[in-house]
């Protein structure tokens, strides 16, 4: 039975997010909806307005569509951007601004947000797309000597193709359109963890999808009539039909070929008992005020200066005071930089321009400064190209000792600059009175830095009891932290205080367990063979905290965060909650 408690708000905003794009797509503006009536009146039906219903509501199901997706893709366009301000997110989440849970957990889905909005872009740029197909076809079909401002086509029966790259709408939007097809194959989670410089790449170009889209908007490819009142939609302009030497009747004779009205056979009786509109004047068409710029502007200019202000907090490069080779690929950098701070469960991106100028890689801080310790840390697995050159140039051949490494102070660096803290979800588990950390691998760096910060002082949070599950494949990835896990049990033995933290180590290989035996005899006893029976974890948190809300924290493979939050949307019989956080950079 699922829990009713497990309804996430960021759902609420889902909903409340695609109850929006319906409402823009359904009634988009009535402003432009007005002046698209008269532009495609003036266009389709510009002669008689009674003789081409069939032809206006051809015409106006691509204008339509075209005109509301559009709308879609303006708003979203804006938003996706706001995700990416981190700098403001983890301002806004560190602040007393935002004092609510519940609203610093949605500051966490922005990612998903962001995803959401790409998504949605990739589907109405289709559907925007294939409206002004639509569009094309009927602009050189339709095509009118009377309006010709009003048609993109320069003549009837042009190749609707030829307008796709003769026009600046046509050409901007093909060119967006690749764009965008790059920068969504270049987004697939393949991608990303294969070659991860080709997602970095093609990503920035977004910048040039912006430039374009404010050339596709400036095209004035609709037009609305600016003389409605001297000059309706379907009246007749006498100046045209004396000029042409034909009566009104035989205008009407040449230009209605619907049947006639009950009562009348002849197009001259029609015109003696009908009433006719007659032009006062020609009519005066006007482009459409692009208002696409409106929605960007906004967003764009404070991303711009959230990336102005990073790139110059991030300037100045920091200085490594150690590398330190870990078991199973896995290196620790420790350094300092002035005035830099940090939470725990935080993350900075590393940038090294001797390994690549413009690629940059987030890692979560293992070690976050204090006000007595100016140092921090993070560590990284060896996983992919980049991680592989940045290790051959901090660390030493084969050949020496680097067990030695992190004391040769006369060791020349490359060059390493850092952006950042940001903010992650990570940061909530001091701020529950029960968390429940679950790591699997390397996800055990976020957690790090929280077991160093209960090491430093624990009492001024309001996290009174921590569950520390780790599964690892490899009994050599827990000599990554083994020394960390000691040490802090060993601090609230001391304090009296053993309950405190509940540290549980999973290992789903037997080779080489004697080493935690050996070495670290207080680990020898919480080391399990095999994976966690979640379940019965599960209740037996509940079991120990009744009525309580209990924070989970997961970073590890999907699978075990699928097990993890669908446990954590179950109800249980103690009145307990779990309320599931998970952060992911993949």
């Amino acid at each position: 039975m699922e829990s009713v408690g497990g309804w996430h708000p960021g759902h609420a905003l889902l909903q409340l997010f695609l109850c929006q794009m319906l409402g823009l797509y359904t009634g988009w503006n009535p402003v432009s909806s007005t002046s698209l009536n008269n532009t495609v009146s003036s266009s389709v039906c510009g002669s008689c307005e009674l003789s081409c219903c069939q032809e206006f509501w051809r015409f106006l199901l691509g204008l339509c569509l075209s005109r509301a997706s559009a709308s879609v893709l303006n708003l979203n366009c804006s938003l996706i951007l706001l995700p990416m301000c981190r700098t403001l997110l983890a301002y806004l989440r560190g602040s007393q601004k935002v004092p609510s849970r519940r609203t610093r957990r949605l500051l966490d889905k922005s990612r998903t947000f962001h995803i959401t909005c790409g998504v949605t872009i990739c589907i109405f740029s289709g559907v925007h797309v294939a409206a002004h197909l639509v569009n094309a076809l009927n602009f050189s079909v339709n095509y009118s000597e009377d309006f010709v401002e009003l048609n993109a086509a320069r003549y009837r029966d042009e190749d609707p193709r030829k307008l796709l790259f003769t026009t600046v709408p046509g050409l901007t939007g093909v060119c967006m359109v690749v764009v965008l097809f790059l920068m969504i194959t270049a987004s697939t989670y393949a991608i990303r963890v294969s070659n991860y410089d080709i997602f970095w790449y093609t990503h920035n170009l977004f910048f040039v999808f912006y430039m374009l889209l404010m050339l596709h908007v400036s095209g004035g490819l609709l037009k609305y009539q600016t003389n409605l009142d001297t000059h309706s939609p379907g009246c007749i302009n006498l100046n045209r039909t004396s000029s042409q030497n034909i009566s009104l009747p035989e205008y009407f004779s040449e230009h209605f070929h619907e049947p006639f009205p009950e009562g009348f056979s002849k197009s001259e009786e029609f015109t003696q008992n009908t009433f006719v509109k007659i032009c006062v004047e020609e009519p005066r068409f006007q482009a459409n005020f692009p208002q696409t710029w409106l929605w960007i502007s906004g967003p764009l200019c404070l991303y711009c200066a959230e990336r102005l202000y990073r790139y110059i907090r991030s300037n100045k490069p920091v200085t490594i005071i150690s590398v330190i080779s870990h078991p199973s690929d896995v290196m620790e950098i420790r350094m300092v930089k002035e005035n830099f701070k940090a939470r725990p469960g935080q993350y900075i991106i590393l940038h090294c321009p001797s390994v690549s100028a413009l690629e940059n890689h987030p890692f979560t801080l293992t070690m976050c400064p204090t006000e007595t310790k100016a140092t921090f840390g993070v560590h990284l697995k060896i996983v992919g190209d980049w991680t592989e050159r940045f290790r051959d140039l901090l660390l030493p051949p084969p050949s020496q000792d680097s067990e030695i490494l992190p004391f040769i102070q006369s060791r020349n660096y490359p060059k390493l600059y850092i952006d950042g803290p940001f903010g992650s979800p990570f940061e909530e588990s001091l701020n529950y009175e029960v968390s429940l950390c679950v790591a699997g691998g390397i996800g055990v760096t976020p957690f790090a830095s929280i077991l160093n910060t209960l090491l430093d002082d624990w009492k001024p949070y309001k996290l009174r009891r921590l569950y520390f599950i780790w599964v690892c494949r490899d009994i050599q990835s827990f000599c990554w932290f083994a020394d960390l896990l000691c040490v802090l049990h060993n601090k609230f033995w001391q304090e009296n205080r053993p309950d405190y933290v509940n540290i549980q180590l999973y290992l789903s290989r037997t080779d080489g367990i004697q080493i935690i035996g050996e070495k670290y005899h207080i680990l020898n006893s919480r080391l399990f063979i095999g994976r966690p029976r979640w379940k019965l974890l599960f209740d037996e948190i509940a079991k120990c905290n009744r009525g309580k809300t209990v924070g989970v924290f997961c970073c590890g493979p999907n699978s075990l965060s699928k097990t993890l939050h669908k446990l954590s949307n179950q109800n249980n019989s103690y009145g307990t909650r779990f309320e599931y956080n998970k952060e992911s950079f993949s």
